[in-house]
């Protein structure tokens, strides 16, 4: 039987839980199916690591930003690096960049103003956008909707809302993601929400090293999990995991123009 085609469309593969056996974790993941890989920067130092991580691996792509934890360090000189390191021949998204308001590690209006900052940057730049949202979707989508997010795009990283929220954020024009959590015995409303999402509008991710699906819980996660989460959506939806991995890695692949 041949892998499903797989697309983690959120990692953190420059993360120094990673730093000792990269390559061996490249290799499950290529194993698993997943044939390309976005990992993801959080602040400067981290969007520098993934843009180079980019250039080592083949099927390895970056996007840089700014993390809402990372906020209060937005200042322009970080954002001007940002948008240097967007440049670079293998940045394809701008993120992570959102709204924390759970742990509200940076104040909420370093938060707001580094999420405008960015997706300024990337409607200049004309590339899309990596959501992260907790806790803060009626701010997350009001600033989304001002910003005419719809013109190049986005997706909204690990949803964690209902399908009142998926709707809006489909009407905003942004893509959902869906990652280890709806594989666990309390997945609150992210079923519905996997039944919901149209398959053209839908992808999956492991925000590895963190979110490990339910039969890794407590472990690190990587890649090759994803073939985890991705039978569990096509479970969901009453689909062949082959059909919805490739639909799922074409949409990816659609919205980061590869």
């Amino acid at each position: 039987m041949t892998a499903p085609d797989l697309f983690d469309t959120h990692a953190h593969l420059h993360f120094p839980e990673f730093a000792g056996d990269l390559d061996a974790v490249l290799g499950r993941a290529r194993a698993a199916g997943v044939r390309r890989i976005l990992t993801i920067g959080t602040d400067v130092p981290t969007s520098r690591a993934a843009a180079a991580l980019a250039l080592r691996e083949p099927d390895v792509w970056a996007a840089v930003g700014i993390h809402p934890h990372e906020a209060a360090d937005a200042d322009e000189a970080a954002l001007a690096e940002i948008e240097r390191l967007a440049g670079g021949p293998r940045v394809v998204a701008i993120g992570e960049t959102g709204l924390d308001f759970f742990r509200n590690l940076a104040p909420r209006e370093a938060q707001e103003r580094a999420l405008r900052s960015q997706l300024e940057l990337a409607h200049r730049i004309r590339k899309p956008v990596l959501i992260h949202c907790r806790d803060a979707h009626e701010e997350t989508l009001s600033i989304l909707g001002a910003a005419d997010v719809s013109e190049h795009g986005g997706i909204m990283h690990c949803f964690s809302g209902d399908v009142g929220i998926a709707r809006r954020c489909l009407d905003l024009g942004l893509l959902i993601s869906l990652a280890g959590p709806v594989t666990y015995p309390k997945p609150g409303a992210l079923p519905e929400v996997a039944r919901f999402v149209p398959a053209d509008r839908l992808v999956v991710e492991t925000d590895c090293p963190f979110l490990p699906p339910q039969s890794y819980r407590g472990k690190r996660n990587e890649p090759a999990y994803l073939a985890i989460t991705a039978a569990r959506v096509a479970e969901l939806r009453g689909e062949p995991l082959a059909d919805l991995a490739a639909r799922m890695s074409e949409n990816a692949r659609s919205l980061l123009r590869l």
